[in-house]
């Protein structure tokens, strides 16, 4: 089966995303650090953690479809000024996230990709976990 366009297309934006979060969680975790914040430093570094295995699982499916993976230009991280902004930022990065993975398992499905649609349902499961993790942290939920 020859691999559908668009699912290798979501997948790369996907992996672009999944580059952006590491990018933002690691520049966050130094600003915490520097500030004398280890404790959230160490949270956000973790957090980048997480999504380099997603990166990671989304490059090894893209190899499996026999496509050699790039993440592209990634935007400019969006760092904030300290443990509200990060919150609010990092709410819209997963919540972000959440509608990609969604958007791009559906297509999946239609196309009948079962293996990209399992990958992305999960992942878009754990954005949401993440989700939920920042919205029990200080700043405005509704931002």
């Amino acid at each position: 089966m020859a691999a559908d366009a668009r699912v290798l297309g979501w997948l790369t934006r996907a992996l672009q995303h999944e580059f952006s979060a590491v990018q933002q969680y690691l520049a966050q975790s130094v600003l915490a650090r520097l500030s004398g914040q280890p404790e959230l430093a160490d949270q956000l570094h973790e957090e980048a953690m997480h999504e380099l295995d997603h990166a990671q699982r989304l490059m090894q499916r893209l190899i499996e479809l026999g496509v050699a993976p790039s993440a592209g230009v990634l935007p400019p991280a969006r760092l904030g000024r300290g443990v509200d902004d990060f919150a609010t930022l990092n709410r819209q990065l997963e919540q972000t996230a959440v509608v990609l993975y969604q958007d791009a398992a559906d297509h999946a499905r239609r196309v009948r990709d079962t293996a990209s649609e399992a990958l992305l349902r999960e992942l878009a499961h754990d954005e949401a976990q993440h989700y939920r993790t920042w919205s029990q942290h200080p700043g405005p939920a509704g931002a």
